[in-house]
């Protein structure tokens, strides 16, 4: 695992505008039905990553803007409720997802955005210009890096527990990390399950 120093890792570097897939009418990345874009390139290379493809920023193939319309159409469905960025890394390809996050704002302001990062929200409050202006412009923002040595398969929508599922608009209002109020983990219901039976 890798971990950069401040502002180390520019987007204008090492984004080759690359993208490992497209996933339209999805139920697993992020509340309700969405639209799930995962960029290529990813430098944290987690021991244990689902995904490692996804390390080599050419894996894929470029963002197109027909792809751009694609999504675009894809998100005016009455039924889906938002874009999530997964990867790959989409803060090292915010020339990519940077139009379209702010493009979904303008044309569809009721849908909401998630992005998954290996960049801690501190890291994050510490990044360039170009990162914290796509985090301006996300909703959910699940942080950190996955770590084998806390995988967790109980947990809701992450997979080790020092991830965070973090609400961005009042976190950046409130100037420390809040936690998304839906959070549910399974393990808490094995927890009071427990509980129950003992009682």
């Amino acid at each position: 695992m890798n971990h950069p120093k401040p502002q180390e890792w520019r987007a204008q570097d090492m984004s080759k505008g690359y993208i490992a897939d497209y996933k339209p009418l999805n139920f697993v990345d992020g509340e309700g039905v969405r639209n799930s874009l995962y960029v290529s390139g990813c430098p944290f290379h987690c021991e244990g990553c689902y995904n490692e493809a996804t390390w080599n920023f050419r894996f894929g193939t470029p963002y197109t803007k027909e792809l751009e319309e694609r999504i675009m159409s894809d998100m005016a469905l009455s039924y889906v409720q938002g874009l999530t960025l997964l990867g790959g890394e989409p803060f090292l390809n915010t020339g990519t997802v940077l139009p379209l996050v702010k493009r979904i704002r303008r044309e569809l302001p009721d849908k909401d955005i998630w992005s998954w990062t290996g960049y801690t929200w501190d890291e994050l409050m510490l990044e360039t210009p170009d990162k914290l202006e796509l985090l301006d412009n996300i909703d959910i923002l699940v942080d950190g890096r996955f770590d084998l040595s806390k995988k967790n398969l109980l947990l809701q929508f992450r997979g080790s527990s020092n991830q965070r599922i973090i609400d961005v608009p009042k976190s950046l209002k409130a100037g420390h990390v809040i936690i998304w109020d839906k959070l549910n983990d399974a393990e808490n219901d094995v927890v009071q399950f427990h509980k129950e039976k003992m009682i």
